[in-house]
C-alpha cells in the first residue's frame, strides 16, 4: 500500500507552509499566523477545480480569494478552512487508498448524505463533522 499523501503535502508541502506540522497543536498554530495564499493553487490543482469552484466549496467569496492570492497570505479564518478541507482530502485519502478515488468520492453525490456530495458539506464545521463520520463508517464497512 502506498503512503497516503498529508495535509502539509497537499497544501503545496515546504514552498508554503513554513513548517510542516506533525500534530493538531502545531496546526494551531499555523491556522493562528496564517497560510500563503499559494495553498489555493495546490489544492484547486490537486481537487481538479478552478479557484472559483473552491471559493464555492471553502465557503469564502471568490473575490475574497483572488485579493488573497494578490495579498499572498490568509487569514485564520481562511486558513482554518483551508486545512480543514486539505484533511478530509488526507481521510478520504487514507480511507480509499487512493487520491483519484478519494476525490471522485468528495465530489459524488452520495445517498448517505442526502444526496449531496462531500464536497457541498465542508464549508461548515457540521459538515465537515459529517463528512468524516461517513468515512469512518466506510472505512468500518458500514453502509454509507
Amino acid at each position: 500500500m502506498a503512503e497516503c499523501i498529508s495535509t502539509g503535502q497537499l497544501l503545496g508541502g515546504r514552498e508554503v507552509l513554513p513548517i510542516l506540522p506533525e500534530n493538531s497543536l502545531q496546526w494551531v498554530e499555523v491556522i493562528r499566523h496564517g497560510i500563503s495564499s499559494a495553498a489555493l493553487v495546490s489544492l484547486s490543482t490537486t481537487l481538479h477545480l478552478s479557484l472559483a469552484e473552491l471559493a464555492a466549496v471553502l465557503g469564502i467569496p471568490y473575490r475574497t480569494l483572488v485579493r488573497r492570492k494578490r495579498e499572498t497570505m490568509l487569514n485564520s479564518e481562511e486558513s482554518a478552512k483551508v486545512i480543514r478541507l486539505a484533511r478530509i482530502i488526507e481521510r478520504a485519502e487514507d480511507v480509499f487508498d487512493s487520491l483519484d478515488k478519494a476525490i471522485d468520492w468528495l465530489k459524488t453525490r452520495n445517498a448517505s448524505l442526502s444526496g449531496l456530495t462531500p464536497l457541498s458539506l465542508v464549508d461548515t464545521d457540521v459538515g465537515a463533522e459529517t463528512v468524516l463520520d461517513t468515512l469512518g463508517r466506510i472505512e468500518h464497512g458500514v453502509f454509507a
